[in-house]
């Protein structure tokens, strides 16, 4: 079936969240009186990154994850803290990072391109609704970019398969005609195939897999890679 649609990831695909996260920190850590390190910017994404996975999993809501990151984070840091004040501190943190949002050089031609080849597309995107949509818009996406689907709307995130099953459903076009275009290969790629859609692995920092077949490090490389047959 001829390709239709391009389903696009959000975090480090269009927007550079990698960044955003470290400017975030650099603004808000001083404002707590402590100074920040590469070494404090790695434990933040790696405890990110570990309670984000229990969120996906449904076992905790978006908000007490965030308090988890914080009781794990803020002792490493020698920052006292009582229960009640976990969601105002993040609230600093969150709208430095609010702040930071910037789209990657390589996005508007990118959509620019797929519109002349008549691909719509969306975004699917691990993330609460709100959140997801205001990133679109501080990075001035609103209305270009088809529908956002976010695993809050959808009750089910990446990499579940029926994540992106879900989000074609509610497109209204098949898996097969449709491509999943992302930063990260086990969450926009291997759930991607498995659930009938093509799939191509955006490698920004040369990470790999570098057995990947299908793989781009900038989106400026996507169009002539549709055009070739994905």
């Amino acid at each position: 079936m001829q390709l239709r649609g391009v389903l696009l990831d959000l975090d480090d695909t269009l927007l550079d969240q990698r960044g955003a996260i470290r400017r975030a920190l650099f603004d808000w850590l001083p404002a707590l009186g402590v100074t920040p390190t590469p070494a404090l910017h790695q434990l933040w994404v790696d405890l990110q990154e570990h309670h984000l996975v229990a969120w996906r999993e449904r076992t905790t809501t978006f908000q007490e994850q965030r308090r988890r990151r914080l009781r794990d984070f803020l002792p490493a840091v020698n920052f006292p803290y009582a229960e009640s004040d976990l969601d105002g501190i993040f609230d600093g943190y969150l709208a430095a990072y609010q702040q930071a949002y910037t789209l990657f050089d390589d996005v508007p031609g990118l959509l620019a391109a797929l519109a002349c080849a008549g691909l719509v597309t969306a975004v699917l995107t691990n993330g609460v609704i709100e959140q997801q949509n205001d990133k679109i818009a501080r990075v001035g996406l609103t209305g270009r970019l088809g529908p956002v689907f976010t695993a809050e709307g959808l009750g089910t995130a990446k990499p579940d398969p029926a994540a992106f099953s879900l989000a074609c459903s509610r497109w209204g076009l098949p898996p097969s005609a449709v491509l999943s275009v992302g930063d990260r290969h086990d969450l926009d790629v291997l759930p991607a195939r498995a659930a009938g859609l093509h799939a191509v692995h955006l490698d920004r920092y040369d990470e790999g897999p570098h057995d990947e077949a299908s793989r781009v490090t900038s989106l400026v490389d996507l169009p002539a890679f549709i055009r070739d047959g994905v």
